[in-house]
């Protein structure tokens, strides 16, 4: 088994017509699967609440399994499908702890499912194919983290998506410790200090002495850190230090997506992730430094999440369609049919 790397190359012959296809979303929050055909659309799916391990190894390939496997088999019998063709799996993390799926998981799922061809896909590559599908332009993911990620059809580009610590810059995770910063800065009655972020974290932590006791020991830093972010948006309107943090996050936000941007043409931008919801203390500034970045870019709403990414790649590729360009960590085949 290889990856294909050509654009426009990823097509598998050995993916029959009129067989079935597995798409399979798999995130922090668990996993989300679809089964299908290319002429019928999706006709089921599960979802699972539980998060596919992680170890030494990276991602788990036989935890993978043992969670997919039961889901794809009663998926495949309640559509009346003969077998599975095709399955893509849209998994966070591979990028970099994806060893382990690329070298197991295709020649498993043959073994259990009968599969032919099998497409191990970044979550990224998913949320930008569910969002713009097959065309050139540029997604930012902004959730806790933030990522960005772009391609001209040749070639895959990525920018950030290097955690709270180093990076993720205008994410959520990063808006709330801004913020937080803001409040503590206030507490000393340093320059840059805003009240307003201070009672808020007060009420939501405790006594601003308390907090980093609190913060610092946790393993879901990240998302505690991103719980303050909407409290930075509500005081934005009256409060110029928290309006200047939204300001610099849209700022980040639009550099990492001019970084991945195609430069010439008319590519298209979108922006996904549950930082949307913060509304427009956020969107104003947001759309104002894409436009003065990338004004040769079309800004677009997402057409769909990463599950619906993993769905249009598993059709493209059961059809010979596929016209994405293939990268060993960001959107890996295997013709399972060739060992």
């Amino acid at each position: 088994m290889s990856a294909v790397t050509g654009a426009g190359a990823l097509g598998s012959p050995g993916a029959a017509a009129g067989a079935g296809y597995l798409a399979v979303d798999s995130g922090g929050s668990g996993l989300r699967v679809v089964v299908g055909t290319a002429g019928r659309g999706p006709l089921g799916r599960r979802a699972s609440r539980e998060p596919v391990s992680t170890g030494a190894r990276g991602i788990d390939p036989g935890h993978l399994m043992d969670q997919l496997v039961p889901m794809a088999r009663e998926l495949t019998a309640e559509a009346v499908l003969d077998r599975l063709g095709t399955v893509v799996v849209g998994a966070a993390g591979l990028a970099t702890l994806g060893d382990a799926l690329r070298a197991e998981l295709p020649g498993a799922l043959a073994r259990e499912l009968g599969v032919r061809s099998v497409a191990l896909v970044a979550d990224a590559v998913t949320a930008y194919v569910g969002a713009l599908g097959p065309r050139p332009g540029a997604v930012v993911a902004a959730g806790t983290g933030l990522i960005a990620t772009g391609t001209d059809l040749v070639r895959w580009r990525r920018a950030d998506g290097w955690g709270h610590l180093l990076g993720d810059c205008g994410g959520g995770a990063w808006i709330g410790r801004a913020g937080l910063e803001a409040a503590l800065r206030a507490h000393d009655g340093r320059d840059g200090g805003s009240i307003r972020l201070l009672a808020a974290a007060q009420e939501r932590f405790g006594p601003a002495p308390e907090l980093p006791g609190k913060l610092y020991p946790r393993p879901d830093r990240p998302a505690v850190l991103a719980s303050f972010a909407p409290e930075v948006a509500a005081c934005a309107a009256g409060d110029p230090v928290a309006a200047d943090i939204l300001r610099a996050a849209a700022r980040h936000m639009a550099d990492s997506a001019a970084a991945v941007c195609p430069p010439g043409g008319e590519p298209r931008i979108a922006v996904t992730g549950g930082l949307l919801k913060m509304g427009d203390p956020l969107v104003v500034p947001l759309e104002e430094e894409l436009a003065k970045r990338l004004p040769h870019a079309r800004r677009v709403t997402a057409e769909g999440d990463p599950l619906h990414g993993s769905v249009r790649i598993a059709t493209d590729l059961a059809t010979g369609s596929l016209a994405l360009p293939g990268d060993e960590r960001m959107l890996y085949v295997a013709d399972t049919a060739h060992g």
